[in-house]
């Protein structure tokens, strides 16, 4: 019991027992504290870009071979594309099987626009392709770090790690530079996640006192459909792929509960990069494998977001009683697949990428977003979970594909060998004994 309450995870469990309570007990103080939970965001936000930047630039520099970052990247892209397309549809299928917005007769008149003024404003430059390719290109190296854009950030990592790669040992200096701010980056982190306690508590006592504990189980159908799609996408695809790789989904869950802990209090995946990334080089995944497929995850394999896309569209078409025709269908799963890709570093991500996909469908009207506003924060729980689950098992995926995973490691790491039991380096944690990077150790 004492190693519970010492652990983060434990702690993050008490803080969000603390939150609920404090929120049904006090809900004016408790919306009070929402600077907690805002304030810890905001400052994983501050290193999540150069983070990203250091850690794709060093994946690519480190591997070497051009033609092999080339082909691991081809395969990760062709994997994000195939799961994105599978949970598009999971969410369609969904929606229509249980018809969460059947009876609501939304009148479109009685809906308020004004709340979504700076959603759709956000969501004008992600109306077509041609937009969202011009998107990505930051107009200056600076600029995307200043805004945090990550899918910017990726196009100029790209590019550095290709020159580096290139230029071999003539850059070397160059190359060790970036591996040494990578760990003054993971150690501004590890600062940073000691206070998920805290931010945990806030986020969670705020959404308590604003909506009441009524909203924590009965957030209508909507939430429970959603949830339950998730859940059908983790243990049914994701469950299979992982199967077929070698390895069981669940026993990853478990490997990374402490992690998963964080997310779920935070609604964010962005906290625990740095060390979801450490943990499967620990299991035995070559660590330019994980650099190069996570950061890319974070923007283009986005499973949980893709379950709610499609299913949010199908929702506010039943809610307003908008007839949708099977091409109207096949345009939101195209249209999402481009959409899906802009979702993250985007305030109010769901809202905008549903604003920029349903602007494309004339059909169903963008006012009936408003439906959906309320329950945002809570979907964004298992939206956040369903990614960073889905990321992980895409690197493991990879890595089996180009043999850049140790198995019999990665077994014995996920059944919980007390031998292998993961250890944080001395870049990770203050305090505790150095050891060398498992990613070198495997």
């Amino acid at each position: 019991m004492l190693k519970f309450f010492n652990s983060l995870f434990g702690r993050v469990v008490i803080a969000l027992v603390a939150g609920i309570v404090i929120g049904a007990l006090f809900p004016h103080f408790a919306q009070s504290l929402r600077p907690l939970g805002d304030g810890f965001l905001k400052l994983i936000k501050m290193v999540i870009g150069p983070i990203v930047f250091c850690v794709v630039v060093s994946g690519m520099a480190h591997a070497g071979d051009l033609k092999k970052v080339g082909r691991v990247g081809l395969k990760a892209v062709v994997y994000f594309e195939i799961m994105t397309t599978i949970a598009l549809v999971i969410g369609a299928v969904l929606a229509y099987a249980t018809r969460p917005g059947v009876g609501m007769n939304i009148d479109l008149h009685s809906l308020d626009p004004a709340s979504l003024a700076s959603y759709t404003e956000h969501a004008k430059s992600l109306k077509d392709t041609a937009g969202f390719l011009l998107k990505i290109i930051p107009e200056t190296a600076i600029d995307a770090f200043a805004k945090g854009d990550i899918l910017q950030i990726l196009v100029f990592s790209v590019l550095v790690g290709s020159a580096l790669s290139l230029l071999g040992p003539r850059v070397r200096h160059v190359n060790s530079l970036i591996d040494e701010l990578a760990q003054v980056f993971f150690r501004v982190m590890s600062f940073i996640i000691k206070l998920a306690p805290l931010g945990v508590l806030g986020a969670i006592a705020f959404t308590t006192g604003t909506y009441g504990v009524a909203s924590l189980k009965q957030l209508g159908m909507l939430v429970v459909v959603f949830y339950a799609s998730c859940f059908v996408f983790v243990a049914v695809v994701l469950g299979v792929v992982m199967r077929l790789a070698g390895f069981s989904v669940f026993k990853l869950i478990r490997y990374l509960r402490e992690e998963l802990s964080i997310v779920l209090g935070t609604a964010s995946s962005d906290a625990v990069l740095p060390q979801i990334m450490r943990k499967l080089e620990w299991m035995g995944v070559k660590d330019s494998t994980v650099g190069l497929v996570i950061p890319t995850g974070y923007s283009f394999n986005l499973d949980g977001f893709s379950i709610y896309l499609t299913l949010a569209v199908i929702f506010i078409a039943q809610a307003t009683n908008t007839p949708l025709s099977m091409h109207d269908l096949i345009v939101v799963v195209l249209v999402s697949l481009v959409t899906s890709k802009g979702a993250h570093g985007i305030p109010g991500s769901a809202i905008v990428i549903l604003a920029a996909t349903l602007s494309a469908i004339p059909a169903i009207p963008v006012l009936g977003l408003v439906l959906i506003l309320p329950v945002d924060w809570f979907v964004g729980i298992a939206r956040a979970l369903t990614n960073l689950i889905g990321n992980c098992v895409a690197t493991v995926v990879v890595a089996v594909w180009e043999n850049d995973i140790d198995k019999a490691r990665a077994r014995r790491v996920l059944n919980l060998d007390s031998d292998l039991r993961f250890v944080p380096t001395s870049t990770d944690l203050e305090g505790e004994t150095g050891h060398a990077n498992p990613a070198h150790a495997v």
